[in-house]
């Protein structure tokens, strides 16, 4: 019998693999800055979360229709069941592709399509989670969730995401107030290349459910004491966090200090065709990096599905 295993901080743009791009690219008649996969492969070098972004954003300029994000999705629904997910819950960046004329509407039916079939097609359950990029003006934002309401999107929550240094969640308090109005569940990226008082704020001002990375929580006792108390989850990317250079080598991950604290962390993985693998490759580099114990794994699958929207 499987064990369920959920992924919860998984951007779906960040699934977008190179054999993928170049075929992308041929289907649309778009010409790639880059002659092979090779060429592109040795870009993949990362000094910050900028530098992961700039080649993310442009990667993602082979998407155009809702054929392309429905043809995304079910490469990394097909590639999470392989690896032992059973639900997952996928950013996907609505911003970053209508900015470039892509149609909201492009968008959403390619990602809903292959939600609304995952489950028969790859036995994983899902829901789309629409992020807003922090670093783009407000108002963009709470267009965009209009928007999305007025299309009546078939999203089960928003986040917020991109680069965090300077861009507070405090900015976004109306547009999370709306989204919580409308049922919408609330998460936010805090507190991974931005500090533990983001964390406080995506709680106080936002009131987020879950916060994405978070591990910088540890900085603070208060902190980590109410998470613990409020049983906040956190959605950890081990692979993520050293490829972005949060800490030099997996062997100084802090997810096990995490565990021992009594938090409820999760591992996820964020944008695995550019940070080293999927979920079962994080656990995996655990096991290696940390000696992850079975009995760690297991809270580990335990607390995805404890943290889980899907099924509420």
């Amino acid at each position: 019998m499987t064990t369920p295993l959920a992924e919860l901080h998984m951007h779906i743009e960040g699934s977008l693999e190179p054999p993928q791009i170049f075929a992308l690219a041929e289907r649309n008649g778009i010409a790639l800055p880059y002659n092979d996969i090779d060429e592109l492969a040795a870009r993949y070098e990362f000094t910050d979360l900028q530098s992961f972004l700039d080649l993310y954003y442009a990667n993602m300029s082979v998407l155009r229709t809702a054929e392309d994000f429905g043809d995304l999705a079910r490469a990394y629904f097909r590639r999470a069941a392989a690896g032992g997910v059973t639900q997952a819950e996928i950013f996907f960046d609505p911003q970053a592709h209508t900015a470039r004329g892509v149609a909201l509407e492009a968008v959403v039916e390619g990602l809903s399509d292959a939600v609304a079939s995952s489950e028969r097609e790859f036995g994983v359950k899902s829901g789309l989670i629409a992020s807003i990029l922090r670093d783009e003006p407000v108002l963009h934002a709470n267009k965009l969730l209009d928007d999305l309401l007025a299309m009546q999107a078939p999203i089960i929550g928003l986040g917020l995401d991109s680069a965090e240094a300077g861009f507070p969640p405090s900015l976004f308090v109306d547009v999370f107030a709306k989204a919580r109005a409308e049922g919408l569940h609330v998460v936010a990226h805090a507190g991974e290349e931005g500090p533990a008082e983001y964390i406080w704020q995506a709680l106080d001002l936002l009131g987020v459910e879950r916060v994405d990375h978070g591990v910088r929580c540890l900085e603070d006792d208060a902190l980590v004491n109410r998470l613990v108390d409020e049983e906040i989850p956190l959605t950890v990317c081990p692979l993520s966090n050293v490829r972005l250079k949060v800490y030099e080598d997996l062997s100084e991950h802090p997810i096990r200090q995490m565990i021992e604290r009594g938090l409820i962390v999760t591992v996820n993985s964020d944008d695995p065709a550019y940070f080293g693998g999927y979920v079962d490759d994080n656990f995996a580099a655990l096991e290696t990096a940390l000696g992850l114990t079975a009995r760690e794994r297991e809270i580990l699958y335990d607390n995805s599905i404890k943290a889980s929207f899907i099924g509420r």
